[in-house]
């Protein structure tokens, strides 16, 4: 049943199809409508997916008398049009395992209780229980991690113990990123020296540059170490620019090890752009918030760089398996199980909550940094009452 822009309804009849190598069956596809013209007598539509949502119908062909049994809500019917005879653009499954893997945690940096200096011992610690427990890749030194309020001689000790801790379980992502283009050069340089998996490099912050400028700024990091991997990372809401669309499907095309990017726009439509005009099998998507990992697998995405796998890593990395496995339904569970949590670690300026649970949980994580502060009672009651319904923090 697809909604017209006009208000109307149109009559599909759904079939099973593909997207990027999912099949999808008997799910309930909502599509925004581009165009509608009449082509050789056929009723051609122009659609773009825009989300797929767990269906409730048991068979795998879905028409719209089985929702409207009584009056239908549109003028005329309409013929019925086969999804299977429309074009999309997209492309194959990736053949082999995504470089960073699918589940990516932006870890903390744990300080001493003064705030004073980074608990090296509690970072080795914590990177090695990650890496058990479900993260395929780290990423150290990012927003999660205070990476504003850390000197480079810092995050360079963090990038070093870190990997350490870790060996060969986990891969180490650098976050090597500046508003100052030389400065992430020689960020990145330092990465390859110490033989790290990659490096993030976000959006440059503040002195707000034009689209060529960031195209630009991320070709030249990332060809200054070509055999190190890259992951873009655009968070408008922090940097106060967006990088559209169009430049990052550019930067994928153009920079053999631009590989990935961390999408935390929160826009589906933006999303959707990339995917359609970029290969998954060499360039990958990730979600840039919890909550949106599940809906944005459904559009072709690759995984999320996680806050929440801090706390459960396993039940993310499970939900990410049941999803590409075809049993949507179980993941959709595990999904809404920890949403709240999803919801709470955001109440306050990350990471200020991730820290706070951490610390009730045992992990001597220490305080955020100036100009960041320590949480509310109110959210500090929260996040222990969340905890202990999640079972997560003893009762």
């Amino acid at each position: 049943l697809i909604l017209l822009e006009s208000g109307k309804f149109c009559e599909v009849e759904l079939h099973p199809f593909s997207i990027d190598s999912h099949l999808v069956y008997s799910k309930c596809v909502i599509w925004s409508i581009r165009s509608l013209h009449n082509m050789d007598h056929s009723l051609c539509i122009d659609i773009h997916l825009t989300f797929i949502i767990p269906s409730f119908f048991s068979t795998p062909s879905l028409r719209a008398s089985s929702l409207a049994t009584s009056t239908k809500p549109w003028n005329r019917s309409p013929p019925s049009v086969s999804l299977s005879t429309l074009h999309m653009s997209s492309s194959s499954s990736s053949s082999s395992p995504p470089i960073f893997g699918k589940l990516i945690t932006a870890m903390v940096t744990p300080f001493k209780p003064d705030g004073s200096c980074v608990d090296y011992v509690v970072a080795e610690q914590l990177a090695a229980h990650l890496a058990q427990n479900g993260s395929d890749s780290l990423i150290i030194g990012g927003t999660t991690g205070e990476s504003p309020t850390l000197t480079w001689a810092e995050q360079y000790e963090l990038f070093n113990v870190c990997k350490d801790a870790v060996g060969s379980k986990c891969k180490i992502i650098a976050g090597a990123g500046s508003n100052s283009t030389e400065e992430a050069i020689e960020a990145t340089h330092r990465a390859a020296k110490l033989k790290l998996d990659g490096t993030l490099q976000v959006v440059p912050y503040y002195n707000k540059p034009p689209q060529e400028g960031l195209y630009q700024h991320f070709k030249k990091i990332a060809e200054c170490e070509p055999d190190l991997p890259v992951m873009l990372y655009n968070i408008p809401g922090r940097c106060g620019i967006n990088m559209n669309a169009e430049t990052t499907v550019r930067l994928a095309k153009d920079v053999e090890n631009i590989v990935a990017t961390k999408e935390a726009a929160g826009d589906f439509e933006q999303f959707v752009e990339v995917r359609r005009f970029t290969p998954r099998d060499s360039f990958h998507m990730y979600a840039g918030d919890d909550s949106l990992t599940l809906p944005l697998l459904a559009l072709g995405g690759t995984g999320v760089v996680s806050v929440a796998s801090h706390f459960i890593g396993n039940e993310l990395e499970k939900m990410i398996e049941l999803y590409e496995s075809g049993d949507v339904k179980a993941a959709m569970e595990i999904h809404f199980k920890y949403s709240h949590l999803f919801r709470d670690l955001f109440r306050m300026p990350n990471p200020i909550p991730a820290k706070a649970a951490l610390r009730m949980l045992g992990w001597s994580v220490g305080p955020c940094r100036l100009p960041l502060t320590d949480p509310t009672p109110e959210l500090d009651e929260m996040l222990t009452q969340l905890l202990r319904n999640l079972n997560l923090l003893q009762k």
